[in-house]
């Protein structure tokens, strides 16, 4: 996720996510949720991505363009390359030892963001590799909401959360017809307040397939209610062997 700021608060995340008690999924929640991973992978396994293409961002009266690499690698890691008009910037994820991730400026400097902001789903942009595909995981609570309706479309409203806490929840809304995801919502905090609530949503559509997989081509991402992030893919590839490294946080 494209973070808007930055700063390191530690103890408030502490005291913030102490694991309550487990709670059990769904069977309903769980059922839609192997749906949309099937949808999305047809069934085969999917352990890393990378998608490239042209993008926009968005950042109160700023625009900027250019091209972008998006990386995925299994649950815990991500990464994502902006080389724009006004800058380059880099968004990295990795949760391997607990949920760490930075922002690199167009300098090289990296920027760590709070550990309560890095508690959804590294791979936001990828559903494949989203928490659908890891409902196994015992830390993991799914719950089915209900049918409701998206952009005039009826969908599937499916809610994670997993054991550290209210920081890591996710709404899914799942086309009811595919099964494929067309929106996710969670929520981002201020870096120095972590019980403040930020709207974040990322919009999926114009999936293709790649490899029997379906892979969206047109990505949004929008920050309280405004347009942050408009990516659309134009070359896509799944299982080319990302090395670690790739990921490593400064």
């Amino acid at each position: 996720m494209i973070r808007v700021s930055v700063a390191a608060t530690v103890f408030v995340a502490i005291l913030l996510f102490v694991p309550s008690s487990h709670a059990q999924s769904d069977p309903q929640a769980l059922a839609f949720a192997q749906q949309a991973i099937t949808a999305l992978t047809g069934g085969a396994a999917v352990v890393d991505a990378t998608l490239s293409g042209n993008v926009t961002r968005t950042v109160g009266s700023n625009n900027s363009s250019g091209t972008a690499n998006f990386y995925a690698k299994g649950q815990y890691v991500s990464r994502v390359d902006l080389l724009l008009n006004t800058g380059n910037r880099s968004d990295i994820f990795n949760d391997t030892l607990g949920p760490q991730g930075e922002w690199i400026d167009s300098n090289g400097n990296a920027n760590p963001y709070s550990p309560f902001n890095c508690m959804t789903d590294a791979a936001w942009f990828f559903p494949a590799l989203s928490s659908l595909a890891f409902t196994a995981n015992i830390a993991q609570t799914i719950t089915y909401i209900g049918q409701e309706t998206v952009n005039g479309e009826s969908v599937q409203h499916l809610q994670s959360v997993w054991s550290s806490g209210p920081a890591s929840t996710i709404d899914f809304y799942l086309d009811a017809s595919t099964m494929l995801p067309v929106q996710i919502n969670f929520n981002s905090h201020p870096d120095n307040d972590a019980t403040t609530n930020i709207p974040y949503q990322i919009t999926f559509s114009n999936y293709q397939a790649v490899n029997g997989s379906q892979i969206p081509y047109h990505i949004q991402e929008y920050f309280n209610g405004s347009l942050l992030l408009d990516f659309t893919v134009t070359n896509a590839a799944l299982n080319t062997g990302l090395s670690d490294s790739l990921f490593a946080l400064q």
